[in-house]
């Protein structure tokens, strides 16, 4: 049987099924043993690293950290407890919106 879901909904389901594994044999398992803030600290370095070789390295560089950095996203949602359906909603939800009145709204909450 065919997996009808994308890369990025396979990955996110392998990275939830190591919640709670053997950090010696899974790299993700290591992360979710840190805890939160340690996930959102390596988070926050892939994204400088992204930011970094966008000014100053290849394309391929580029693709090489953005796909370090969803990861590292994907696992700090699983932590979490956010699913990529609810992002998903969430973007769908600002469909249509302009960004400048999307973030006032946000800023008034």
């Amino acid at each position: 049987m065919s997996d009808n879901r994308d890369t990025l909904e396979r990955l996110y389901d392998v990275i939830v099924s190591r919640k709670g594994g053997d950090p010696a044999v899974s790299h993700t398992a290591k992360l979710f043993a840190k805890g939160r803030a340690k996930i959102a600290q390596k988070m926050g370095e892939e994204a400088v690293e992204l930011a970094i070789a966008a000014v100053s390295e290849t394309r391929e560089a580029m693709v090489s950290e953005s796909a370090d950095l969803v990861f590292h996203l994907l696992v700090l949602w699983a932590e979490c407890g956010i699913t990529i359906d609810d992002v998903r909603d969430e973007l769908t939800k600002r469909e249509g919106q302009s960004g400048i009145e999307e973030k006032k709204a946000r800023q008034l909450t």
